[in-house]
């Protein structure tokens, strides 16, 4: 149920986050649902190949690398997904991921964190 949840207010960021964006557009509810998925998902898989690789220089510039790789992450899935997901350069993907990143501290600090 918690899982269920979480993707639902993952699918409410994405779309909050699109809407906000200029340059970033979502097909819809459903499709800001997947679009979180496939985010996580390439986030995981081939985000963590690269910053275990990249995590000497990450290390120097204090997590800026993967801040930027979170960056190509959502530009990745852009390409992946087509017109349902559509960031349009690097700096609307830049703005994208910080807008998603304090909505999601917003969202954090409303529901508070439970450890069921």
């Amino acid at each position: 149920m918690r899982f269920i949840i979480s993707l639902f207010i993952t699918g409410l960021v994405i779309a909050v986050a699109a809407f906000i964006v200029p340059g970033a557009q979502v097909a819809g509810f459903g499709w800001a649902i997947v679009t979180g998925l496939v985010i996580g998902f390439v986030n995981a898989v081939v985000g963590g190949i690269l910053r275990i690789f990249t995590f000497p220089l990450n290390w120097l510039t204090f997590g800026l690398v993967s801040f930027i790789i979170t960056v190509l992450m959502i530009m990745l899935t852009d390409n992946l997904m087509g017109s349902k997901f559509d960031v349009s350069g690097f700096w609307t993907a830049t703005l994208f991921a910080i807008v998603v990143a304090v909505i999601e501290m917003i969202m954090g600090r409303i529901m508070g964190d439970k450890a069921d």
